[in-house]
């Protein structure tokens, strides 16, 4: 609680100074939080990295393709608690390259995808990747977070679960 509002101190009176401007609506919540991918209707642990750009989503079978001239991507999602598998078909928004600690470059597609967290809808870009190996199957980088959250580093699951009946829309990246 403490570390929370010298949190809420810093970005109230340190922020505006840096060009941040109003912070006052922002949410706080952890650098681990429950999200919602809202089609299928999965609740799922997610990291929140402001040091990430984009966010990435764990993805199976990572399919793409073309239809009627445009770009598609079909793909695999896991609810890791019922080991469940959700097919989704998303038209592709762009490809990127990512280089990986080791240095090493990948190339991912990017689909858009409505997430909620704490109540809070949002259209996002979402990279399609394995992340079969990290503790969490999505990440949420700082296009999708700018716009409703501020995240405290030292804690994890401030926020609520759930997407809710009425969740408020925020805009996440274009």
């Amino acid at each position: 609680m403490r570390r929370t509002a010298l949190l809420v101190a810093l970005v109230i009176f340190c922020l505006p100074a840096y060009g941040a401007g109003d912070t006052s609506d922002l949410k706080i919540l952890g650098w681990v939080e429950n999200a919602y991918l809202v089609d299928p209707g999965l609740e799922l642990k997610a990291k929140l990295d402001t040091g990430a750009e984009t966010s990435s989503l764990g993805a199976r079978i990572v399919k793409k393709f073309r239809k009627d001239g445009k770009r598609w991507v079909r793909f695999a999602v896991t609810d890791r608690e019922s080991g469940e598998e959700f097919v989704l078909v998303r038209q592709r928004v762009r490809t990127i390259g990512v280089v990986q600690h080791d240095g090493s470059r990948q190339t991912r597609p990017v689909v858009m995808l409505e997430i909620c967290v704490d109540h809070t809808r949002m259209e996002t870009e979402v990279s399609l990747i394995d992340r079969s190996e990290f503790n969490y199957p999505l990440l949420l980088g700082r296009s999708a977070l700018a716009s409703f959250a501020l995240i405290d580093p030292g804690a994890v699951f401030l926020g609520e679960s759930g997407c809710g009946k009425e969740p408020e829309k925020e805009g996440g990246n274009p």
